[in-house]
């Protein structure tokens, strides 16, 4: 088989050693498997820099989109509106996630190259007294720019609304302090920046707002309250567990930490963006996104004229 360096947001190249963990094979009932799923949780929290006290981390099987429906399909009410701000394919998909499920929501639409306005969004939040609950991407994929979930986050708990963050491309290589930004569920996947192979998403959430949720999921799998309860006791998922990824995912998490963290690794990205943009700009090719938004992960570029 062909092997290829992947130069994409995830799947990427992982090391051998990643790979490695997956010529084990696990028993999802096996106590030493769930005592693997209970110290990866105990992991993410630490790198969310959230306390267990109040916030916990829930994994869910599938792709990242499945833990984004998990949480908006399981946390909005029956009564709850969604305010949803969109600036590329990904914002979208929570759209059409709220649609398909029957959530009452709106969308605040920004072009591709801008951020969604923090300010912008305390107005609409003020205009409309419905909205309970804000959700927005951190990293787009679409075009590599990095949304100013700080500002947001911090207008969304000023007006006194839950805010829920996509942050698939970004968990792991930029440092998120979650409870500090106002975070009350933020989502990502083993295959991004944590470095690990595709199978599982994660979400670190509210347990509070966790708690009030029981009972609102459209969906049996994606319950994302019923996966807590259970896998809160001693580590065991509800359904089929992706056993060769959490394994996968294990010692990425460790090689994670032996790279230095998420410092460390932010640092290693952003080194490598500002070096591709020096060359590509050398050749004529100039980025698409504002180097005041233009985040370390994903670069997109101007397609050049004379080709």
């Amino acid at each position: 088989m062909r092997s290829y360096k992947l130069l994409t947001p995830g799947p990427l190249t992982t090391t051998d050693t990643v790979k490695q963990q997956m010529l084990f094979d696990h028993c999802t009932w096996d106590d030493d498997y769930k005592q693997i799923t209970q110290q990866i949780r105990k992991g993410l929290l630490e790198l969310a820099h959230v306390s267990p006290e109040e916030y916990t981390a829930v994994l869910i099987q599938g792709s990242g989109t499945f833990g984004v429906e998990s949480v908006l399909t399981s946390i909005p009410g029956p009564g709850d509106e969604l305010l949803i701000c969109a600036n590329g394919a990904y914002g979208e998909r929570m759209t059409d996630i709220a649609k398909h499920a029957g959530i009452k929501y709106q969308v605040y639409n920004e072009h591709y190259n801008k951020v969604p306005n923090a300010q912008k969004i305390a107005e609409m939040l003020d205009a409309d007294p419905a909205i309970t609950h804000v959700a927005m991407v951190h990293s787009e994929t679409t075009s590599g720019i990095l949304n100013d979930i700080e500002a947001v986050g911090k207008v969304v708990k000023e007006k006194g609304r839950v805010f829920i963050v996509d942050a698939m491309s970004s968990f792991g290589g930029v440092d998120i302090p979650v409870k500090d930004w106002g975070i009350d569920f933020i989502v990502s996947s083993a295959n991004k920046c944590i470095q690990g192979v595709p199978g599982f998403s994660f979400i670190i959430a509210r347990k509070d707002l966790l708690e009030a949720s029981a009972g609102n999921a459209r969906s049996l799998s994606l319950d994302l309250y019923d996966q807590w309860k259970i896998m809160e006791v001693d580590g065991k998922w509800r359904f089929t567990s992706p056993t060769h990824v959490v394994l996968a995912f294990a010692q990425a998490m460790k090689e994670l930490e032996e790279e230095g963290g998420i410092v460390a690794r932010s640092r290693r990205y952003l080194n490598n963006n500002r070096l591709l943009i020096q060359r590509m700009e050398e050749m004529g090719i100039h980025p698409y996104i504002d180097d005041t938004h233009q985040g370390p992960i994903i670069t997109t570029f101007f397609y050049p004229e004379e080709c």
